[in-house]
């Protein structure tokens, strides 16, 4: 098997969930714009890297979803995110903080670590390189609302960043946050990740392995006002029996099984 941070916080967050995912082949529809702006964005970010024209890229990336029935946020349109994402890109330019050499090897950079049982990590970072001068990793989001910065040392806590710290060795790390509003902005978040984080979260992942491979799926529900995980999870209609919830937010991966030998096996 091969472990990515997506999956093992999908499990921590709901094992059943997971196995809805990972085993039994649904996924969710990808409806909602900020999503895939996100990857279209994150496309034109490599071309500036590149030394091409970032803007042409995100037209062209975004344009072939000009037409798709997406899901938009109130007061959002294809219009009003291509608008924001080329500011956002000119004001990247013009801040010139961070600086990546030899983009074609690091960016999206793919790194494999080997577990216990033959099993694989495998972790995409989106850039090593330098902000302000200094070598780190960076992860990019896109967002429509500023990351918190207070109390201090708070990105330390962020288990994606120590995920990418553990399996990279690189203890600096970055969050460069693309805030999508009327005035662009860009928030440079930096942290120390400590070598305790990296072991601790290394246990982590073999304990939750163990248990992916024990077959231990049971169900975490989220209803519990007013933190409502289950609102929030594509495969709700699963857990609900509702065909209807099904349909609208769910497709099965071709080929899939419903595993019914996990259900024996839990037993």
């Amino acid at each position: 098997m091969t472990y990515s941070y997506t999956q093992i916080s999908q499990y921590l967050r709901c094992p059943r969930s997971y196995r809805y995912r990972y085993l039994d082949g649904w996924r969710e529809r990808d409806t909602r714009a900020a999503m895939v702006f996100g990857h279209c964005f994150e496309t034109a970010l490599g071309a500036y890297f590149r030394r091409e024209d970032p803007s042409e890229v995100l037209f062209k990336e975004w344009g072939a979803f000009r037409d798709t029935p997406f899901e938009y946020r109130k007061g959002d349109s294809w219009d009003r995110l291509v608008h924001q994402g080329v500011h956002l890109l000119e004001k990247f330019a013009q801040d010139n903080r961070v600086r990546i050499s030899c983009p074609e090897k690091n960016l999206q950079v793919k790194i494999v670590r080997t577990l216990p049982g033959n099993n694989d990590f495998v972790s995409y970072i989106d850039a090593i390189g330098t902000l302000d001068g200094k070598h780190c990793l960076m992860d990019w989001k896109t967002t429509t609302s500023r990351y918190p910065e207070e109390p201090e040392g708070l990105l330390t806590l962020d288990p994606q960043l120590i995920c990418y710290s553990w399996i990279s060795g690189i203890s600096e790390v970055a969050l460069v946050v693309f805030v999508r509003k009327q005035l662009p902005e860009i928030q440079y978040l930096r942290a120390s990740i400590s070598e305790e984080q990296r072991l601790e979260f290394g246990r982590l992942v073999e304990t939750t392995v163990g248990q992916v491979e024990m077959a231990q799926f049971p169900p975490h529900s989220g209803i519990r006002f007013p933190q409502n995980g289950c609102m929030s999870c594509p495969h709700l209609g699963l857990c609900l029996n509702n065909q209807h919830l099904i349909d609208a937010n769910l497709i099965r991966r071709p080929g899939a099984s419903d595993l019914d030998w996990l259900d024996e096996l839990a037993d």
